[in-house]
């Protein structure tokens, strides 16, 4: 696929000489990230790693991706209700992975318990990336759909202008304008901000779960600065400070440093490295609080890739969203092709078949954020290890997304500009919002394109891997996101 921008390419010079100006275009727009040498601190901070020119888009794949947002935002909806499927779906998996099963023990103790929360808050964001179909034409296919901390809605924000920026000094003002304004920031703050109205206290606070060493702070921060321009305030607490300091009333409410908390929104505790004993214990006490989780337990675990898997089954989408038939069909259209590991006939001829064809599979682990598929001859490795034990049910096989590359110049510190080959994700942010059983809200907020070189198989912008983009509509218009 071309970029478009190929003759800028070629110019070595000009190229240092936009990077520069790009460069101190981010810086001022905030497209920040704190240093990896002083993660706890914004005395000294960096830009975020990003494109120097904007990636063409197909404009038919960013519509079905935006279109089917809403979809999504049902389907992971209906999943975090439906306790028989999340029990039958994960009943391999949390044998043998331990991160999965300490998230359903919870789970289960929250449901014995009763679930005291009334309102439920989603803020996803779902991934693809663009391949060729047998006719030629662009197809979008899903890579995973993500249920907890789904980052750079902040940062996407306000990338746009560092594009325009760059294309205006090169005197492509009219391809500037082409480029999509985003707001996925309000759009994620919209969302935290009606659950915090149903949640019905006003002088309850949104309390933010964040790492304590936490180089993404300005994409979280945008979320809040919009929140608090709704003059709903924020703190920001660990599980460690919510395990010392927090607690619930006879009510369930849920109080942090003595101060009501209507709505966690959690940026940390989506991997087993950010749990210690402490941690769970914190994440049991949130979770039978009576405030707006987002997301709660039952959320995260319709997340998993296990669950990904089986919902790409024959009849899993129509029992799920029953009466829904055009909704399903465009869900299906997106999936990819995805296989269980579990132990059984099915799961050896997978096997036999991943193994016999090592460059047409992912194998993937029930883990986010990043830098955990397995490709190629590591891949191989593991199947031949795990082909007769248990442990491989806490995989999934999928089929694997060939995009085509393309050329442009990926802009990190430290690093001199240069050309190489790349290829895209697109993400699109989703929020929903549910009283009881009412759907109060439900839409699509924004995007996020994220770029890397062809030699990184797996891992996005915080795994140092990606760096932030932006869609450059090829072949029409795509109305404004949002």
């Amino acid at each position: 696929m071309a970029s478009g921008w190929e003759s800028f390419l070629q110019d070595e010079q000009q190229l240092e000489e936009l990077a520069r100006q790009a460069v101190d275009r981010a810086l001022a727009e905030g497209v920040l990230l704190r240093t990896a040498q002083d993660p706890t601190s914004s005395a000294v901070v960096s830009y975020a790693p990003f494109t120097l020119f904007p990636s063409l888009v197909p404009s038919a794949l960013l519509e079905q991706a935006y279109a089917v947002q809403m979809d999504f935002n049902l389907l992971v909806d209906a999943v975090s209700q439906n306790t028989a499927f999340l029990e039958q779906t994960l009943s391999s998996t949390i044998k043998r992975d331990d991160f999965t099963a300490r998230l359903f023990d919870i789970y289960k103790q929250v449901l014995k318990e009763g679930i005291a929360q009334t309102v439920f808050l989603g803020l996803n964001r779902s991934d693809y990336m663009f391949q060729r179909s047998a006719d030629g034409s662009p197809a979008l296919k899903q890579i995973e759909i993500n249920t907890i901390s789904a980052s750079f809605g902040g940062l996407a924000s306000r990338t746009p202008a560092v594009h325009r920026h760059v294309l205006n000094v090169l005197r492509k003002t009219k391809e500037a304008t082409q480029i999509l304004s985003n707001h996925p920031s309000k759009g994620l703050a919209l969302g935290i901000a009606k659950a915090w109205e149903l949640y019905g206290s006003a002088n309850a606070l949104v309390l933010l779960i964040a790492q304590e060493k936490e180089r993404n702070v300005f994409d979280q921060r945008a979320v809040e600065n919009e929140l608090l321009a709704k003059s709903i305030h924020v703190i920001r607490r660990s599980f460690k400070d919510v395990a010392e300091r927090g607690s619930l009333d006879q009510d369930r409410r849920l109080f942090m440093d003595g101060q009501e908390v209507a709505v966690v929104y959690f940026r940390d505790g989506y991997m087993p490295s950010q749990y210690s004993p402490q941690n769970w214990a914190a994440r049991l006490l949130l979770e039978r609080s009576c405030a707006v989780k987002c997301p709660d337990i039952a959320t995260q675990l319709a997340g998993t890739k296990k669950v990904q898997q089986e919902l790409s089954r024959t009849g899993v989408l129509e029992m799920l969203l029953p009466g829904q038939p055009e909704a399903v069909a465009r869900l299906r259209a997106t999936f990819a092709g995805l296989y269980s590991l579990d132990m059984g006939e099915e799961g050896d001829r997978v096997i036999a078949e991943a193994l016999a064809a090592p460059n047409r599979f992912v194998l993937k682990p029930q883990r986010e954020g990043g830098g955990n598929n397995l490709y190629g001859e590591e891949m191989v490795q593991t199947l031949q290890r795990l082909k007769d034990s248990e442990e491989r049910a806490s995989y999934i096989l999928m089929e694997k997304i060939e995009p085509e590359p393309f050329g442009n110049c990926l802009l990190r510190p430290g690093s001199p500009a240069r050309v190489v080959q790349c290829i895209s994700e697109l993400g699109i942010f989703g929020v929903y919002v549910r009283q009881g059983k009412t759907l109060v809200m439900n839409k699509h907020v924004g995007h996020l394109l994220r770029t890397k070189a062809i030699e990184h198989a797996d891992g996005g912008v915080a795994a140092g891997v990606a760096v932030l983009d932006n869609p450059y509509p090829e072949g029409g218009t795509v109305p404004l996101p949002f």
